[in-house]
């Protein structure tokens, strides 16, 4: 395993069963504010909330590793490590689920619960591999991420309903940088198919679908439910990509819900 990036960043919350929030791409941390704040929860549902920095977002360095999610995934195993928690309940949304499914794939003795939100668990097809290069090539070459905000990266993610977000999201977009963006893009376009390893996990698993997400299918949930149909399945209702931004009370209730079941089991 390699050593963690020079500069780690993380915001954390709360004490009680360790919850891991991974972010979407190409934002950060600060996307998870309301979790901070809403997820540690009263007596008797305590949860002790860890929302890291990604590779090259937020205040993480990049490193130099080649794009890989692997890396990204060994990464939180290492973060577990210096936090003194030896198994916690993973959740991603969208970039952050094929993290957590990576973390589920190489660490599953660390795993306790998993949820997946506004993500899939199948491989990209050649098409959307195509344009992750395209993205990648053009913000290398430009030394900017003003392609993302030109093609309406964020404007793109959300619902009809959360317009008035898209200065936030626009935000964070904006502060990425073009190599963070570029190695990320690569890395998920590497990753593979992981429905086999949802299927073989023994930990509760927890499925967040936004019911008008423009980026990933209402099919990629139901894949997901057919490989482990224990999981839990919620649909939030008029929300698009980033149902934790848009929709955080339903996306909460979700969320402790998953935690209950963990601290039942």
């Amino acid at each position: 395993m390699t050593e963690l990036p020079s500069a780690v960043s993380v915001r954390e919350s709360g004490t009680g069963t360790p919850l891991v929030l991974l972010h979407a791409f190409p934002l950060n941390s600060s996307m998870w504010s309301s979790q901070l704040d809403g997820l540690p929860g009263p007596t008797g549902h305590e949860a002790r909330v860890l929302a890291p920095d990604q590779r090259g977002f937020g205040g993480t360095g990049l490193g130099t590793d080649e794009p890989s999610l692997d890396r990204v995934a060994d990464d939180l195993a290492l973060l577990l490590d210096a936090a003194g928690i030896g198994r916690a309940v993973v959740g991603g949304l969208s970039m952050g689920g094929y993290v957590a499914l990576a973390f589920a794939r190489r660490h599953p003795g660390r795993l306790s619960g998993l949820l997946l939100a506004n993500t899939r668990a199948t491989a990209d097809t050649d098409a959307v591999r195509a344009n992750r290069e395209r993205i990648a090539a053009a913000v290398t070459a430009r030394a900017s991420v003003r392609l993302l905000l030109d093609e309406e990266v964020a404007a793109g993610q959300l619902g009809p309903d959360s317009r008035h977000l898209v200065e936030r999201v626009e935000a964070m977009v904006a502060a990425a940088s073009p190599a963070a963006v570029a190695w990320a893009q690569r890395a998920m376009a590497a990753r593979p198919d992981t429905l086999d390893v949802l299927a073989g996990l023994r930990v509760p698993v927890a499925v967040v679908a936004g019911a008008q997400d423009p980026l990933v299918a209402p099919q990629e949930a139901e894949l997901m439910l057919r490989a482990r149909p224990d999981a839990e399945l919620t649909v939030i209702p008029a929300v698009g990509h980033l149902s934790a931004l848009e929709a955080p009370e339903a996306f909460d209730a979700a969320a402790r819900a998953l935690l209950l079941r963990v601290d039942a089991g």
